[in-house]
């Protein structure tokens, strides 16, 4: 209950965080985010040992994880799954493939599906 009366006195929102692959994938979030959010890189193969750094930075946060939808975004999405179950996945659409090359409307749509903030993109090509 103290902890709850804690949380509460600081704003009552645990931080909020996208773990992506590359530094294109988050320069693209950065693009739309309208809210305070981190945005962790896992700058390309993701082992064990990055990923259990991951869970013990974010332990605490709400942690969502969009990946590439190729076999290397697949994998890291497995391990994932095996190794740290709290986080809420979010999908682009296999026929865009990348994260950097899914069209700023769509990466809109899958943001605001998850709850973010997010600012009309200007240009939708980008």
């Amino acid at each position: 209950m103290a902890d709850e009366s804690l949380e509460e006195s600081i704003g009552g929102l645990m931080g909020r965080v996208i773990i992506v692959e590359g530094k294109t994938d988050k320069q693209r979030l950065q693009q739309l985010l309208d809210e305070p959010v981190e945005i962790a890189c896992t700058y390309g193969t993701l082992g064990l040992d990055k990923l259990e750094q991951l869970i013990a930075e974010f332990s605490d946060d709400e942690v969502c994880v969009l990946l590439d939808a190729d076999h290397a975004g697949d994998k890291a999405r497995k391990l994932f799954k095996q190794e740290f179950p709290n986080v809420r996945h979010l999908y682009t659409h296999r026929m865009y493939r990348e994260v950097a090359t899914t069209p700023l409307n769509v990466l809109a749509q899958i943001l605001e599906g998850a709850h973010f903030a997010v600012k009309v993109p200007e240009n939708d090509d980008l």
